[in-house]
């Protein structure tokens, strides 16, 4: 398949779509894996109005896009796959860390309940993980 494959990603517009490609089912797999470990169901949050889930929601997108921008600096676009599935794992552990790190009171629970600071800070931490991730792997 490779051999298949290797020519059509020779052409510039070939290996945009490629590279397009990959991002945009990476951006679905991962916020997928996300919707399924959060307490709460981001979208039907968002739906009614939810700021917090939508801050925190946006920052998960903005830091796995912001990963992905750093992996496709990677000249091969096998590479790309590697490193932008590796750092939205690192993405991912690092939103497991900050549930699980925050003693005082439960991330998802807060941000459920629409609280706004919280979803804020979720962002926060997505999006500076996502560049520190970002340039680990860039």
């Amino acid at each position: 398949m490779k051999e298949s494959i290797d020519p059509l990603l020779e052409q510039p517009l070939g290996l945009m779509i490629g590279y397009f490609s990959v991002a945009v089912l990476e951006l679905i797999v991962f916020l997928s894996c996300f919707e399924l470990f959060a307490r709460y169901r981001c979208w039907q949050e968002i739906k009614r109005g939810n700021l917090a889930a939508s801050l925190a929601t946006g920052g998960k997108i903005f830091g796995l896009a912001n990963i992905i921008r750093y992996a496709a600096e990677h000249p091969s676009i096998y590479d790309f796959m590697i490193w932008s599935s590796v750092g939205a794992l690192l993405l991912f552990a690092a939103y497991l860390l900050f549930e699980f790190l925050t003693p005082v009171f439960r991330i998802d629970e807060e941000i459920a309940a629409g609280n706004a600071s919280v979803g804020f800070i979720a962002m926060a931490v997505s999006v500076s993980m996502s560049f520190l991730i970002g340039a680990c792997i860039g």
